[in-house]
């Protein structure tokens, strides 16, 4: 066996080497090799998944939370204006709160207490979302899986669907899709040059394109993630595109993953579902979530509606397929924040949440405002709560830095979305009215 040495750590004497080269040599490699085994401890025998090694970097929020923490440090008493991660904040309306803390009450008595619940999820909930969320769209109660949030069930339906799916995806898109699909194996190797994985499509989302993609260039694939509204770029599909891509996915045979996690802000007449399309529950799942719709970030809540007229190449129903999954990986969403999901389709709840989205509408305006005030191209904002500003010419990374290192306000790097990110950053609407005028006074004062 031999002991690979960088350069730098091994330097061997040219008076010593000529006189007792293989006694000197030996000795240094046993002695370089035991501290470096002293330095890593007991190792295993296990070898690392080569799919988690080939993870590129780290995840692009732990890795902007490294960078906040960082600047944090260096400017003790800055006060930093957070618009990056799309967390909200927001309280919830006390009427959902209410409801679940009357369910966590309920659980110290007898007659209330419940143990495990139905892996799907609580029917009361899930026939709920089917006649509130998907009224007139034909989506059955049975057909709704309840989960902790949309980003669980990416990876449930990675695994679900296996390791020799073929997946396209936007680009610029959120990054889960991708990283999910590297670690069960689908995504083959990392291309320097591209900035892409040789296994997946790549379908690029841009101003020129109206942020859909050109779909009679686009190969077949197994599985199409699509999000709208969109995430990054704030841009939600009209109703002839997701015609479009629901007739792309039948004449190929493919399944369409639609992400549908900010669907409560469109403000125009773009579809909120993908079942608003004829025949998409022929090719279609959709997953979405209450994280951004009611503030449940923290309280994780979401769904996946996966049809019944959804089948495998043999006839075999997806939906079976999928039950298997969430019994076999998840034991049912927390009967807490199911009570409050209920809650947030009530007709109280629902009205409550709206007024919340609105304020996170107007944040988005004084954002908008500032940046195109600027001169600068801005996207999104009116059906999501974020916007997309271009930079032309520059690094997302340097426009991310120079922003956080000047003006104290964390936004996202456009390059954190994947290639066709580069050029961009998105900023976020959630936050409190007094954090987005001070964050637009800043950006003026530091752009212009």
């Amino acid at each position: 066996m031999y002991l690979h040495l960088p350069s730098s750590r091994f330097r061997m004497p040219h008076a010593a080497s000529s006189r007792h080269p293989r006694l000197y040599s030996s000795r240094v490699i046993c002695s370089v090799a035991l501290e470096h085994k002293a330095r890593l401890g007991h190792c295993t025998k296990v070898p690392r998944n080569v799919n988690m090694e080939s993870l590129k970097n780290g995840y692009l929020f732990p890795e902007i939370s490294i960078r906040e923490a960082e600047h944090a440090e260096k400017y003790p008493h800055a006060k930093l204006i957070k618009l990056g991660i799309g967390d909200t904040t927001r309280p919830i309306p006390h009427i959902i709160t209410s409801a679940m803390a009357q369910k966590a009450l309920a659980l110290s008595t007898d007659a209330g207490y419940t143990g495990y619940g139905d892996e799907q999820g609580n029917k009361d909930l899930r026939e709920a979302i089917a006649n509130v969320v998907y009224k007139d769209k034909g989506v059955e109660w049975d057909e709704v899986f309840v989960s902790d949030g949309a980003q669980g069930d990416i990876s449930r339906l990675q695994m679900l669907l296996g390791s020799g799916m073929t997946i396209a995806v936007q680009d610029p898109t959120f990054p889960a899709y991708v990283d999910s699909s590297i670690i069960v194996g689908q995504a083959g190797k990392f291309q320097e040059e591209t900035g892409k994985f040789q296994n997946i499509v790549y379908m690029r989302c841009c101003p020129w394109n109206d942020f859909f993609p050109d779909l009679a260039t686009t190969p077949r694939t197994d599985v199409i993630f699509f999000c709208s509204p969109n995430n990054p770029t704030g841009t939600a599909a009209s109703r002839p595109q997701l015609e479009r891509l629901v007739e792309f996915a039948k004449a190929n045979g493919s399944i369409i993953v639609h992400d549908s996690a900010y669907a409560s802000y469109i403000s125009d007449d773009s579809p909120r579902s993908i079942f608003e399309i004829p025949g998409a529950k022929e090719v279609a799942i959709e997953i979405s979530s209450f994280s951004k719709f009611a503030g449940f970030t923290g309280v994780r809540l979401g769904w996946a509606v996966v049809p019944k007229e959804l089948k495998y190449s043999n006839g075999f129903p997806v939906r079976k397929d999928f039950n298997r999954i969430m019994c076999t990986c998840f034991n049912g969403a927390s009967s807490i924040s199911q009570a409050g999901g209920l809650a947030c389709l009530s007709a109280d709840g629902y009205q409550a949440l709206c007024r919340s989205i609105d304020y996170y509408h107007e944040n988005a305006d004084i954002i908008i405002d500032a940046f195109t005030s600027l001169g600068l191209k801005v996207y999104g904002g009116k059906n999501a709560p974020y916007a997309w500003v271009q930079f032309p010419g520059r690094s997302s990374w340097e426009v991310f830095n120079e922003i956080l290192e000047r003006a104290h306000v964390v936004t996202v790097p456009g390059a954190g979305f994947g290639p066709g990110g580069e050029g961009y950053i998105r900023v976020s609407a959630f936050g409190s009215r007094e954090c987005m005028l001070e964050a637009s006074r800043r950006l003026k004062s530091l752009l212009k």
